[in-house]
């Protein structure tokens, strides 16, 4: 069974207190925690007063996905803050390794993300130093994209990498993950299924997390 982590991003605000609940009671593995700066990417979502509230609420892992511009600033913080996991992007940063060792200092998992328009190989050199590899299967930035295709063949050669140098690497896809797609998604070699309106946009969450789970 994959691991799923539903994004927070795509929760109704109004009543973020219930919208945890609900998950705590979910088969939900992760809470998905999208933070952007509105400079990686044009959009802007929420930092450290909801990691706050997050961190209080949630008996579930946190997740978080920062689209950030220079991420060494600020990965320690989100440690601290209760991040279970903390991922950034490789086109955010000329060399991950020091951030990623700060992250590790924290006890806390690593994660490195990139944008569809990323060559998967740029991954490779640092697959046997983060905990997970997450792709975008759309691009950073707005909730409720179609899912790009070709994210397929980037999955198989990812998957093919890892097991050829006998990895413990997990691959997240974020973007487009859907009922429709999960089971493709999991058979092609993903361990973790990133969804946000396929969950918070459909009239039984708590069931649809349970369908995903079972993809």
């Amino acid at each position: 069974m994959p691991f799923v982590a539903p994004s927070i991003l795509s929760a109704d605000f109004a009543c973020l207190g219930e919208q945890v609940g609900m998950l705590n009671e979910s088969v939900a593995d992760w809470i998905h925690v999208d933070v952007m700066d509105g400079i990686f990417v044009p959009n802007i979502s929420f930092g450290f007063p909801i990691m706050e509230v997050l961190k209080r609420t949630a008996k579930k892992p946190l997740d978080v996905h920062l689209m950030i511009v220079h991420p060494e600033r600020y990965v320690e913080r989100f440690c601290d803050a209760g991040a279970w996991s903390v991922g950034f992007h490789l086109e955010a940063t000329e060399d991950p390794l020091p951030i990623l060792q700060l992250i590790k200092n924290k006890g806390v998992r690593t994660c490195l993300t990139i944008n569809p328009d990323i060559a998967v190989e740029r991954l490779f050199p640092y697959l046997q130093h983060v905990d997970m590899v997450l792709l975008m299967s759309v691009f950073a930035g707005f909730g409720g994209q179609k899912f790009i295709e070709e994210t397929y063949d980037k999955i198989k050669l990812l998957r093919a990498e890892i097991t050829r140098r006998n990895l413990q690497t997990l691959i997240e896809i974020d973007g487009g993950v859907s009922l429709q797609n999960a089971q493709e998604l999991v058979a092609t070699g993903v361990d973790a299924l990133v969804a946000g309106s396929a969950v918070f946009k459909t009239e039984n969450p708590i069931e649809t997390i349970r369908q995903l789970k079972q993809a």
